[in-house]
């Protein structure tokens, strides 16, 4: 570095701390003096609706993956000059926006701008100053790896903030730019891999974290990755690779937990894909567009690439940022042991208030997934009308849901030396559509962040209290790995010989998940 440069970095240097060090000395009633120091530079958030929360929105955690970057693993973002001001939110990765997909409406949507280049992340923090060392929830958001973004309005992480955590929501790639695997990007890798830039993604914000958090009153060594649906898969895949080794404590999963391979459900947020099986799907994608190498596919424009409907692409077991599935790591101890929250809802996974389903074709299904074990199925789940077929259908879908997760959580303890809580949310999102859709996949989401504001729906006292209540579960588990605190019903941990769940959402407490019968005949079908 010439000694011009040398200078000129000296000044800025002396120039932020001199800033920082007057807005420190501001008023003790203030939130987090701003700006605040980063690695890539001085970054300026804004006070929260609550003036005890500072916003920041839209800051880079890595380099715009455009151009020779697409579907390559994430650079550091560059650094700038000044203080770059994070007063809005970046834009979406790409993707195919809609204003609503029911029964998920507005504030479940992604909005606004997409761009190749939307590598970004925002921070919530109710910090007074960068020594104050608080719990950290880093949110990685659902939508089948297709869809969503950390500015979801449901994601609104203000509320949670105030329960003392600092809540950061990130970007991630998506769909083909997320999750293609091709040869010659597997040639191109000095790890032989293709295919996991979403998950290289989600890292390269750990990493962030880990490297900045403290800046914003974070601990690094306090950081819980947490996430839903494929949010929740992503936590799964990222307990399992070598590469976000302690770069978090804890580790919190809603709708993803359960003892299916990817093979029996391929559309699981677990469900996983072999490279050779990626590549292949990767070179028909391609194909499909006209294009036949590389050089091709990265000189295509987004258009040009989502002129057709692609199949869906999940991650890899690539041998590098995945070196084996779920179920082979936690086998073989490989996984990152952390305390670890999960659950299910009500109304997900076959299950919904009012199933179009007659007795014939109860009957039916009942023969084609249960076999010879069928007549055993519809003795513990009988039916004689078409009304108590509905019924039973939706009983048997809730207890093969709640108890797939207990075995998957069976599964987990087997080489697992920390405690394992396990939720069932019952609660129906209020609104026109809810005996339509009762308690259905993402339903809880917006009580985790205590973001009832930002939405149009019809919450009463009872919702603002559950609201409160979840945030408090989330944020004790978070600061201290066991959501358990003085005021709230207790939530017991996992245990190997009590096949219980917490019942989360009107009547909070310890239910079973399924009667002794039926978990007994679950037991058979899952091979236990």
């Amino acid at each position: 570095m010439s000694k011009t440069m040398q200078c000129f970095s000296c000044v800025v240097c002396f120039t932020a701390l001199a800033w920082l060090g007057r807005l420190g000395a501001s008023s003790s009633t203030a939130a987090l003096p701003r700006p605040v120091l980063v690695e890539s530079g001085l970054v300026s958030g804004d006070p929260g609706i609550d003036p005890a929360i500072t916003v920041f929105k839209g800051v880079p955690y890595a380099a715009p993956p455009v151009g020779e970057l697409r579907w390559k693993p994430p650079l550091a973002a560059a650094k700038w000059e000044g203080v770059r001001k994070a007063d809005h939110f970046g834009a979406n990765c790409m993707q195919n926006l809609a204003e609503e997909r029911k029964p998920w409406t507005y504030e479940f949507m992604a909005h606004g701008e997409i761009s190749e280049d939307c590598l970004f992340l925002n921070v919530w923090t109710p910090a007074k100053s960068a020594a104050e060392r608080r719990p950290v929830l880093v949110w990685l958001h659902g939508g089948g790896y297709t869809e969503g973004s950390g500015s979801v309005p449901a994601y609104d992480g203000e509320k949670l903030a105030s329960k003392g955590l600092v809540v950061v929501t990130i970007n991630y790639r998506l769909g083909f730019f997320g999750y293609l695997s091709y040869p010659e990007l597997s040639r191109e890798s000095a790890h032989g891999s293709s295919g996991n830039y979403g998950l290289l993604d989600q890292i390269a914000a750990l990493q962030w974290v880990a490297h900045n958090i403290g800046a914003f009153g974070g601990d690094p060594n306090r950081v819980t990755v947490a996430g839903q649906s494929a949010g929740a898969g992503s936590v799964h895949f990222i307990t399992i690779s070598p590469l976000a080794k302690g770069l978090f404590q804890r580790a919190i999963a809603e709708s993803g937990s359960a003892a299916w391979t990817s093979a029996e459900v391929p559309h699981s947020p677990m469900a996983l894909k072999t490279l050779a099986d990626a590549e292949r799907e990767g070179t028909s994608f391609a194909e499909a567009r006209g294009a036949h190498s590389l050089k091709q596919l990265r000189a295509m424009t987004w258009e040009q690439l989502n002129i057709l409907n692609p199949q869906r692409m999940v991650p890899v077991v690539d041998g590098w940022v995945l070196p084996q599935d779920f179920a082979a790591a936690i086998a073989a101890g490989k996984q990152n042991d952390v305390p670890f929250l999960t659950g299910c809802n009500a109304d997900e996974g076959g299950a919904e208030p009012h199933p179009a389903i007659t007795l014939a074709q109860y009957r039916k299904q009942a023969h084609e997934l249960y076999g010879d074990g069928a007549n055993d199925f519809l003795v513990l789940y009988p039916a004689a009308t078409d009304g108590q077929a509905a019924g039973a259908h939706n009983a048997a879908a809730r207890d093969y849901e709640r108890t797939s997760m207990y075995f998957w959580a069976q599964d987990r303890q087997k080489t697992s030396h920390s405690k394992t809580f396990t939720y069932y949310w019952d609660h129906p999102l209020p609104g026109p559509d809810s005996p339509k859709y009762g308690a259905f996949h993402t339903s809880e989401v917006p009580y985790v962040f205590n973001s009832l504001a930002r939405s149009y729906r019809p919450f009463d006292a009872e919702d603002r209290a559950i609201a409160d209540r979840m945030t408090s579960y989330w944020a004790n588990f978070a600061a201290n790995g066991d959501p358990n605190a003085k005021g709230l019903p207790k939530w017991p941990a996992f245990t190997r010989d009590r096949a219980i769940t917490m019942e989360l959402g009107d009547r909070p407490g310890p239910i079973p998940v399924a009667r002794r019968p039926q978990l007994e005949f679950l037991q058979k079908l899952f091979g236990r």
